[in-house]
């Protein structure tokens, strides 16, 4: 893949989205007017970076807690390799599930599949891992709650 030359306007731009984006209506348009730029132009350059492979991802943090989900739990899965692709997608189909990632067990810790569970309360965090062990047959889990947390941030390169 080529390198691109980043212009300082697009440098700009890139600090603007790469945070929370702003809490509007149309926050591209509150991003458009801190970053210089005119809405209609700045939407085609973003989605270009998307394109391109410069922009992976726009990624929403909910706040949990705030949210009423007092319930945040890493469920892990001891899944058989010739079964994650089936049960990773069955597993990230729950609304309740955010994130799904494969990881590499280890002898003392045979869980590779990580899944992060929201419930309104750690009670109902274990009913939908039960449903979700239900539906996939995975049985050999264990549930991680939460406790406090201490970082929660975008990646800022600009």
């Amino acid at each position: 893949m080529k390198k691109e030359k980043l212009s300082v306007k697009d440098k700009r731009l890139l600090a603007q989205i790469q945070g929370d984006l702003p809490v509007a209506l149309t926050p591209f348009a509150e991003v458009a007017r801190r970053a210089g730029w005119r809405e209609e132009k700045l939407l085609p350059r973003v989605r270009g970076f998307v394109r391109r492979g410069m922009i992976r991802r726009f990624g929403a943090i909910l706040r949990h807690q705030k949210a009423g989900y007092q319930g945040n739990a890493m469920a892990v899965w001891k899944v058989r390799e010739d079964q994650v692709s089936r049960a990773s997608r069955q597993v990230a189909s729950f609304p309740a599930v955010s994130h799904c990632y494969l990881r590499t067990p280890l002898p003392e810790w045979p869980f590779n599949l990580y899944t992060m569970i929201h419930g309104r309360s750690e009670e109902d965090c274990r009913r939908i891992a039960g449903r979700i062990s239900r539906k996939t047959g995975l049985r050999h889990y264990r549930l991680l709650f939460s406790r406090r947390e201490h970082k929660k941030s975008s990646m800022t390169y600009f």
